[in-house]
């Protein structure tokens, strides 16, 4: 499979005294007019063409927001109020719900929602309710397929029973009912449905981190049909008009540039389409008619994109468009069901986007809307984006884009290396870049290099990358640098370089790979211990590890770690010698907080200098607008600093006060180590000295800024041999029962009935058995645990509790499905109370504090901090 992320400020024209004297004539564009809020964008017909949905701002976020089609945008209405900018949405073919999804402060664990434009808003948020099709905590909802025959049906995978591999279910988006289609014990990492909707493929990872293609028979029967390495790639990109064939894009054996291909999946006869005509690139994408199941283009991107039309009515429908924007390039952004009526963007490298209505019977084209209309009117200082190529290290070409300042003679000027992320498929594409316009508005030239592993320009240029992280993929960017400087357009003592993701480990690589090159660095949520990085992997990323492993090394062998070592900028800190600047999510599963705590130490601790900015509700890269405003605002100063170049001084009494909360005092920073704790074998014998009780307790939930009161009552009661405490909790929330039973002071079962749910755990003696929505879950565990349920606090007051006491145990958290290793500790004893530490070895976020009575043997006070729930914190008082 193909593998693939306020306040309206006037335009500021002040020149800041050290600018570039030539940019005179040139404004400092406003910063939020790049990265602000667009006004609107994202516009969808729905599928009937009676409504348009699109993004806009609500409540400072941009949200989902619907008009019927004839009405005028600005009597539209929002139909979602989320706290976190969505990455897309998309309507069910009957036009009567909008489908998205949404994480939590950019964890990446997402559930699936739908939204019916036709409720009526709640008075309490202004908008529907959006119902979660999904409600289950740290699970990464996948979208399949959207039914046409059904458009109340979607197949989506789900990753709750086993968080490496998604389970494929059916879902009814009405009811939300889930119906389990396929246990996915057998490393399948995604499906593909034909023309009637019947699932005809199943992609699958093998043990040695081969790509598997297998043809479904029914049954859950499946042959493989179709096999590449992990240096080749492969993946169905549609059928043909009768379900016979599937088309097969693929760079499998000795061809170098994918190539489009038909597949017959039965008799596995191949026969090849076509390839790019002028031998440069892969094969780009595909366009097919729904209604017609005819291909209408193929495209290939050189430079710029390139379309071969196979269908003349639309090839003449396209020219007609082109001829009434010329100069610009032409996207497809939303049809009809019956590709009559169409959304359209125009769009260039130095321009605003706009969005047009066109109706191809009548001709009729309608501006909608332009996503940034303050763009517009600077548009006369926007800078154009130059296709450019040099030579690397060992000769190989290296294509990339070069933008330039306006109004500056192309000479000797400050130049930031822009490095994109990914490493391996993703490239940077001509066109409108925010990133880059800000940077040539500030005075600086901006290379954005297609380094060695960028996608698109065949098989070797990909994966001749492979183990060259620090070493050739590196040089591919310093001898970007050099070809600039030895052209005279850059400047030697003026060159910082820039990224995010992998292009941030490029940042923290060339300052200590090559530290005479650069004068600066800003390195955004970029990895710099790759053995950190490579341990850190979200569990769903499982299927390929192995990938991981070709492209940086395998730690698991002695070559593999000493390539990583050796590529790890973290070893080589005190090899840097030029000002860094780090950018990071404190939410992000892929590139851990850890990773620029860890440089930030490295770095301070050796008296380098290192600023820090860290942001506590996002994941892997910025995405609220005042985060981002305030992050730009640190890079404009940190670059004007240290290059020279102009920066906007001004901001918004809200992106100032974020700003200060995000900037570290790196005197604080710590970095703590993932403690290596070995759980005890077996806990001391508990004193079976419980009474039959009732109290109540006075609990707190603090999250997002709100404080929800709740009322908890403990019941202890004996039932024959066992033991059962019982918590029930009530609040405007809901209400919520968890019930422990224990045998000779060993949990035996716990019962947990919350939102309409029940989870059942067992306990025996090697085996914890969680069983929910109608699935068991065995988990083998070896050595001591405690249950983390109703009566916690009174299992760990019979522990054997001291000063500098401390334990270790396993703890089933019911939410992730994981068995948690907690540490415990006696921190000290005031009043006749023990204060107790608990927390999760992997995640010290995840702790819970508790003062126990010593006479009460039960906790007076317990304060538990809940990262599932957006770092909550709970706290319960005994009344």
């Amino acid at each position: 499979m193909k593998k693939q992320i306020l306040i309206m400020l006037t335009l500021f024209t002040l020149i800041i005294p050290n600018a570039n004297a030539q940019q005179n004539d040139v404004p400092i564009i406003d910063r939020d007019i790049f990265f602000g809020n667009p006004e609107i964008s994202s516009g969808q017909l729905s599928p009937d063409g009676q409504w348009i949905s699109f993004l806009k701002e609500y409540n400072g976020i941009m949200n989902i927001w619907v008009k019927k089609f004839d009405q005028p945008f600005d009597e539209a209405r929002p139909l979602t109020n989320n706290e976190r900018p969505l990455g897309g949405y998309s309507w069910t073919y009957d036009g009567t719900k909008i489908l998205f999804v949404k994480d939590n402060k950019g964890d990446e664990n997402y559930n699936i929602y739908a939204v019916n434009p036709n409720d009526k808003a709640d008075e309490a948020t202004g908008v529907p309710v959006s119902k979660n099709l999904t409600p289950m905590k740290d699970v990464t909802a996948q979208i399949y397929q959207a039914s046409k025959k059904n458009p109340n049906e979607l197949m989506v995978g789900i990753n709750d029973r086993d968080k490496a591999w998604h389970d494929l279910y059916k879902l009814d988006i009405s009811t939300g009912k889930l119906d389990l289609l396929y246990e996915n014990n057998n490393r399948i990492t995604s499906w593909n449905f034909d023309w009637d909707e019947n699932p005809r493929l199943a992609y699958r990872t093998n043990e040695a981190g081969h790509s598997e293609i297998h043809r479904i028979d029914g049954d859950n029967k499946f042959t493989k049909i179709y096999e590449t390495n992990l240096q080749e790639q492969a993946y169905a990109a549609g059928w043909n008009k009768d379900n016979t064939k599937m088309y097969l894009v693929s760079n499998k054996g000795d061809v170098n540039f994918s190539t489009l291909y038909t597949m017959d999946p039965q008799s596995q006869k191949i026969e090849k389409i076509e390839s790019d005509p002028k031998n440069k690139v892969d094969f780009g994408g595909m366009f097919i008619d729904d209604n017609t199941r005819e291909i209408i283009y193929t495209s290939y991107t050189y430079d710029k994109r390139e379309r071969l039309w196979k269908d003349k009515k639309w090839e003449k429908m396209y020219n007609y468009l082109e001829k009434k924007f010329k100069g610009k390039e032409i996207g497809f952004a939303s049809f009809t069901k019956d590709y009559k009526q169409m959304l359209i963007s125009t769009s260039s490298d130095n321009s605003a986007s706009d969005t047009y209505y066109f109706n191809w019977d009548t001709k009729k084209l309608i501006h909608q809307y332009t996503p940034r209309p303050r763009l517009k009117e600077v548009e006369q200082h926007l800078a154009k984006m130059e296709p450019v190529s040099y030579k690397s290290s060992d000769g190989l070409e290296i294509p990339g884009y070069l933008t330039v300042p306006v109004g500056v003679a192309k000479k000797n000027l400050p130049l930031v290396v822009l490095v994109h992320g990914g490493p391996k498929g993703p490239r940077d594409y001509w066109g409108y870049n925010p990133y880059a316009q800000i940077l040539a508005n500030r005075g600086y030239a901006v290379l954005q290099p297609n380094f060695r592993a960028s996608g698109g320009y065949g098989k070797a240029f990909l994966n001749a990358g492979d183990r060259e992280w620090g070493k050739k993929m590196q040089d591919d960017i310093t001898w970007g640098v050099k070809h600039f400087i030895g052209n005279g357009i850059a400047d030697k003592d003026r060159v910082a370089i820039m990224g995010g993701s992998y292009g941030g480990y490029a940042t923290l690589a060339g300052l200590a790979f090559t530290p005479e090159v650069y004068t600066c660095g800003v390195d955004i949520v970029g990895p710099s211990n790759l053995f950190t990085l490579l341990e850190s992997i979200p569990a769903y990323w499982e299927s390929f590890r192995k990938s991981l492993y070709e492209m940086t090394g395998d730690p698991e062998t002695e070559e593999g770690k000493k390539l990583i070592t050796e590529a790890s900028p973290l070893f080589s800190a005190d090899k840097i010698t030029k000002p860094l600047l780090i950018i990071q999510g404190a939410n992000d599963p892929r590139v851990k907080q850890a990773e620029s705590d860890q440089i930030v130490v490295s770095m301070r601790d050796s008296g380098k200098d290192v600023e820090y900015i860290l942001a506590d509700d996002e994941g892997h890269g910025f995405r609220k607008p005042n985060n981002n405003m305030a992050m730009w605002v640190s890079i404009e100063k940190f670059l004007a600093k240290h290059l020279g170049g102009r920066y906007q001084k001004d901001m918004s009494e809200d992106v100032e006060k974020r700003l200060g909360e995000i900037t570290q005092d790196i005197s604080k920073v710590v970095y703590k180590k993932l403690e290596k704790v070995a759980v005890a074998a077996t806990l001391p014998a508990l004193s079976d000295d419980l009474k039959a009780s009732t109290n109540q307790y006075d609990v707190t939930i603090e999250v997002q800024g709100q404080n929800i009161p709740m009322q908890l009552t403990r019941e202890v009661k004996k039932e024959g041999t066992q033991w059962v405490i019982k918590d029930a909790s009530t609040s405007a929330i809901g209400n919520s029962e968890d019930v422990v039973y224990l045998e000779n002071m060993t949990p035996v079962k716990r019962v947990i009935t919350q939102g309409g749910q029940t989870f059942e755990i067992n306990y025996t003696k090697d085996t914890i058995s969680l069983t929910m929505m109608g699935k068991t879950k065995d988990m083998p565990v070896e050595g001591a645990y405690l249950t983390n349920g109703a009566g916690y606090d009174m299992l760990v007051a019979r522990l054997p509790l001291a000063d500098g006491y401390e334990t270790s145990f396993y703890s089933l958290d019911v939410m992730s499905q994981k068995l948690n290793t907690m540490k415990l500790e006696v921190t000290g004893k005031e009043n006749n109370q023990w204060k107790v530490v608990i927390s999760n070895v992997e995640n010290d976020k995840d702790s819970t504090t508790m003062l126990i009575d010593v006479d009460k043997k039960a906790a007076s006070q317990i304060e538990q901090v809940v990262p599932a729930m957006g770092n909550a914190k709970i706290t319960t008082k005994l009344k």
